[in-house]
């Protein structure tokens, strides 16, 4: 078993390679983390599904992009905070991505939010990705 150091970035990766070979789904190993994330990306509208199987130790987290019939609504997805540089922000210094129509991903005291979320709640946090 491979294990990363920013499984994050993975899934992001895993995504956007996906997107690139124009699969519809992608599958990865689970972390409470990664599902946040994707329940987030799919809240937004970026993904069509997010499902997991499997019992404790082999859970498998299960991400459709998009249908088979429509394009993927992911341009590009980055992530901000790397394990070598966090990215801090305050409430008030959380970005918008493209005028509004991409989303930031924050993991706060309160949990993983989006950016609007989190200035609404007014809490700031690390900023893990951003996706448009």
């Amino acid at each position: 078993m491979i294990t990363t150091t920013d499984p994050i970035a993975d899934m992001l990766t895993r995504i956007r390679n996906a997107i690139a070979v124009r699969k519809h789904e992608v599958s990865m190993p689970h972390s409470n983390a990664k599902e946040a994330v994707a329940k987030l990306l799919k809240e937004s509208g970026f993904l069509a599904r997010v499902s997991t199987s499997g019992e404790k130790v082999g859970k498998t987290l299960t991400i459709l992009i998009n249908d088979e019939s429509e394009n993927a609504k992911i341009t590009e997805i980055s992530r901000m905070s790397k394990p070598g540089r966090r990215y801090y922000v305050g409430a008030k210094e959380i970005p918008t991505v493209k005028r509004g129509r991409g989303v930031v991903i924050v993991s706060t005291s309160k949990g993983m939010m989006t950016g609007k979320a989190a200035i609404a709640a007014g809490v700031g946090g690390e900023l893990i990705c951003k996706v448009y």
